[in-house]
């Protein structure tokens, strides 16, 4: 009798292992390579030459986002290009009031791209408005806050029903008042806040960056923008040994389930009349991983 049960709780294992990961999900297949790409915010390394692209179309922006991911012994590489009429590398600057001689928080919001990765064994929905409960594990990739250092943001989100840590209050798709918790990993983050006092220029960064610490500094990304394209390149250990990671296995069958935003990943409602649509952004289409 226990070795039946073992058997089917086994089978159920390999089960949720193999099988897709979402209904009509789109899936990004890492190759291997034999020399890793260089995280230099270019596309022109021989690595993604042969790495099938994904192309997907954000349903928010209405534009394209090209996917590519290959891996080298214990690293995976993602490269990610999206069109954006304007870099825009400042976030919530310092800006010199003449007037009142103080310095006020400026208008202009940084570029920004993000990984969502489900950490749930069955297939859920990782919209912010989600009517599942899930965790994720996030990677948020800053043109100012975390760029200049070489490095994307680690951060899970936990959408629950009841309040916790820094939640903020959604609506889910359904009607249901549900709870969005944005948590950084354990570590330094990439950047901290300054305050000014005395006049240093008319426009001043409020974020200084400095080395990201512990998992906080898992994900290794670089961007560069040209002619109104954005390219951004991500690297990452397959395993990192941290609880608040996804580990990737490309030895296992099976894929992993995540999704895409430029723009960020928060709650508030789309406002197409802002000159920036930051912090407005969605996870619209399921995708999934698999390795080859």
């Amino acid at each position: 009798m226990l070795t039946t049960i073992r058997l089917a709780l086994l089978s159920l294992f390999v089960l949720f292992a193999t099988a897709p990961l979402a209904s009509g999900a789109e899936t990004l297949t890492a190759v291997r390579t034999d020399s890793a790409p260089t995280l230099d915010g270019r596309a022109d390394d021989p690595a993604w030459s042969h790495a099938p692209a994904l192309e997907i179309l954000d349903q928010i922006v209405q534009e394209k986002i090209i996917l590519k991911a290959v891996y080298k012994g214990d690293q995976v590489y993602f490269l990610v290009q999206f069109p954006d009429p304007v870099e825009d590398r400042l976030h919530k600057p310092w800006v010199w009031d003449k007037e009142l001689e103080v310095y006020t928080l400026g208008p202009q919001r940084e570029d920004t791209f993000t990984f969502k990765w489900s950490m749930e064994i069955q297939p859920v929905d990782l919209s912010n408005f989600s009517d599942d409960s899930y965790t994720a594990d996030v990677w948020y990739w800053k043109a100012n806050r975390t760029d200049p250092v070489g490095y994307s943001d680690d951060k899970s989100h936990v959408l629950a029903d009841s309040p916790g840590k820094k939640a903020t209050e959604v609506t889910s798709k359904s009607g249901r008042t549900r709870y969005l918790m944005r948590l950084g990993d354990q570590g330094d983050p990439a950047q901290k806040k300054r305050i000014l006092l005395d006049y240093a220029g008319d426009v001043q960064d409020q974020y200084v960056t400095q080395q990201p610490g512990g998992s906080r500094a898992d994900i290794e990304a670089k961007g560069n923008w040209q002619n109104g394209l954005w390219t951004v390149e991500f690297a990452r250990r397959l395993d990192t040994g941290h609880p608040d990671d996804l580990q990737f296995d490309p030895a296992a069958d099976k894929s992993y389930l995540f999704g895409v935003s430029v723009f960020g990943l928060y709650a508030e409602p789309i406002d197409r009349n802002q000159s920036s649509l930051y912090g407005q952004g969605r996870i619209s289409e399921p995708l999934q991983l698999s390795f080859k």
